[in-house]
C-alpha cells in the first residue's frame, strides 16, 4: 500500500470554495468516487470525490477550510489494485457527484459561503462547534449577526431578520438551510417574526410574517387514513424558496400562442434520418430535438428585442451582449437548469449534442456550477410529456422565460380550406416592470414566424 493525497479537480470558476461538510473521518475506509467533503460557493454545492479507495489517515481540511483547485483534502492508504491510477492527482476534470444546490442567475438557489480563517494545524483541524443562543422573541441582538455575504443577501431576498435566527452552523454561524427553516417556521405559525408581533400587540397585524397572512393550516393528515411522510431533497427546498420569491416579487404576466411547425418538423425528421445514415457509415450521429430550434429560434428572436436579455438592477437595466440560453432538465432530484452558453455562436448539430450532454449530466447529478450559471433566458419545455399551456416562474434575475407544451395536429383555415398543420404551443411569461404587453405580444409573433419559416433566422 502506499500513501497518495487526494486532492481538489477542477471546480469550474471558483478560485476558492468553503468547505461545509467533513463525509469521512480518520480511520475510515472509502471506495473510489466516493465522496469525501462537500464544498460551497455562493452560487451551488458540490460533493468532491476520492480518486482512489483505501483508509483515511489524515485529514487536511477542517469545516469552514477554504480549498481550491490542487488543494490536499486527505492523506489516504490506498488500496494495490491494478486498475487504481498511482498518483496522487485527482482526476483532471471529474464531474461533481450529485450536486445538491442549484442555481444559476436565473437558476433557483441563493446559498451561503462559509467564511473562515486558514484550516488549522492537523491537529485542531475538526474545531468544535459553538452552540448559538435560541432566538428570543422580542430581545436585542448583540452585534451583526454571525453569517456570510451570501446567506445575508438571501436573508434579505426572502425578508427574513437575520438577528432572530439561530445559526446551526460553525460557532453558532447562520446557514443558508436555517434562514429557510426560520422562514417555515414562520409560514407555519411556529414562530414570529418580531415585525409581526410588535403589529399582533398593536392590533394591526397577523403572523404571516408581516404579510398580512392568516397562519399556514395545520392539520393531523394521519387522522383521515394512512400517511406517509418523505422529505424533499436539498434542490427542491432551494429552489422552492427561489421560486416563492420570484412569485411574489415579479409582477409577471404569460401570453399564449401557437406556432405552426409543419415544415419545420419534416425538416427535423429528415435531419435525423441523414444522421442515422451517416452513423451507419461511420460517421457521428446527433439527434436533433425540437428545443434546439427552439434554442435558435430565441436567439434571434432575443436579438431583434434585446430587453427580453436584459436585468434589473436597481432603476437601471443591464442589457447583455451574450446569449446564454437555459433549459429546464427533469431529474430524479428535482428540476435542474442546464445553460447553453454563446448559443448565437453555435448551429443546431452543436446545440444539440451539447443539451444532450448536459442533460445526461443533470439527471447523473454531474452538473458542475458553471454549466448552470450565467443564463439569460430560459426555455421549459413540457414537449415530452402533455399539456397544452402553462404558467413558467420567471427565474430571477432574467425578465422572461418561455414555457412550451407537446405539440398537436389541428385543423388550420389557410383561406379556401382546412389544411392538418402541426401546432406548438407557445406560454411566453415577462416581467412587467421591464417588458410592456405589446412587446411580448410581438416577440411571440416573431417567436412563431421564425418557427413556420426557419429561413428567417439568416435574415
Amino acid at each position: 500500500m502506499a500513501l497518495v493525497e487526494v486532492k481538489v479537480p477542477d471546480i469550474g470558476d471558483f478560485d476558492e470554495v468553503a468547505v461545509i461538510e467533513l463525509m469521512v473521518q480518520v480511520g475510515d475506509s472509502v471506495k473510489a468516487e466516493q465522496s469525501l467533503i462537500t464544498v460551497e460557493s455562493d452560487k451551488a454545492s458540490m460533493e468532491i470525490p476520492s480518486s482512489h479507495a483505501g483508509v483515511v489517515r489524515e485529514l487536511r481540511v477542517a469545516v469552514g477550510s477554504k480549498v481550491k483547485e490542487g488543494s490536499v483534502l486527505v492523506l489516504l492508504e490506498a488500496e494495490a489494485a491494478s486498475d487504481e491510477p498511482k498518483t496522487a492527482e485527482a482526476p483532471a476534470n471529474p464531474a461533481p457527484a450529485a450536486p445538491e444546490k442549484v442555481a444559476t442567475e436565473g437558476v433557483p438557489a441563493a446559498v451561503a459561503v462559509v467564511t473562515a480563517a486558514p484550516a488549522p494545524a492537523p491537529a485542531a483541524l475538526v474545531p468544535e462547534t459553538v452552540a448559538a443562543a435560541a432566538h428570543v422573541p422580542g430581545g436585542v441582538a448583540l452585534g451583526l449577526p454571525h453569517a456570510s455575504p451570501s446567506v445575508r443577501k438571501f436573508a434579505r431576498e426572502l425578508g427574513v431578520p437575520l438577528a432572530e435566527v439561530k445559526g446551526s452552523g460553525l460557532k453558532g454561524r447562520i446557514t443558508a438551510a436555517d434562514v429557510q427553516g426560520f422562514t417555515r417556521a414562520v409560514m407555519a405559525g411556529a414562530t414570529q417574526t418580531v415585525a409581526a408581533e410588535a403589529q399582533n400587540r398593536a392590533g394591526a397585524g397577523s403572523d404571516g410574517a408581516g404579510l398580512g397572512l392568516i397562519p399556514w393550516p395545520k392539520v393531523d393528515f394521519a387522522k383521515f387514513g394512512p400517511i406517509e411522510r418523505k422529505e424533499m431533497s436539498r434542490i427542491k427546498k432551494i429552489s422552492g424558496a427561489n421560486l416563492l420569491r420570484n412569485a411574489i416579487m415579479i409582477p409577471a404576466v404569460t401570453n399564449h400562442d401557437d406556432a405552426d411547425i409543419t415544415d419545420l418538423e419534416a425538416f427535423r425528421v429528415l435531419t435525423n434520418l441523414e444522421s442515422e445514415k451517416s452513423a451507419k457509415s461511420g460517421g457521428g450521429a446527433v439527434k436533433v430535438t425540437m428545443l434546439a430550434f427552439l434554442i435558435k429560434a430565441c436567439v434571434a428572436a432575443l436579438k431583434k428585442y434585446p430587453e427580453f436579455n436584459s436585468s434589473l438592477d436597481g432603476d437601471a437595466l443591464v442589457y447583455k451582449n451574450y446569449l446564454h440560453i437555459g433549459f429546464a432538465a427533469d431529474t430524479p432530484n428535482g428540476l435542474m437548469v442546464p445553460v447553453i452558453r454563446d448559443a448565437d455562436q453555435k448551429g443546431i448539430l452543436q446545440i444539440s449534442q451539447e443539451m444532450s450532454e448536459l442533460a445526461k449530466k443533470a439527471r447523473d447529478g454531474k452538473l458542475g456550477p458553471a454549466e448552470m450559471t450565467g443564463a439569460t433566458f430560459t426555455i421549459s419545455s413540457l414537449g415530452g410529456i402533455g399539456g397544452r399551456y402553462f404558467t413558467p416562474i420567471i427565474n430571477a434575475p432574467e425578465v422572461a422565460i418561455l414555457g412550451v407544451c407537446r405539440s398537436t395536429t389541428e385543423p388550420v383555415w389557410d383561406g379556401k380550406a382546412f389544411q392538418p398543420r402541426l401546432m406548438l404551443p407557445l406560454s411566453l411569461t415577462w416581467d412587467h416592470r421591464v417588458i410592456d404587453g405589446a412587446a411580448a405580444a410581438r416577440f411571440n409573433v416573431y417567436l412563431g414566424q421564425i418557427l413556420g419559416d426557419f429561413r428567417r433566422v439568416l435574415l
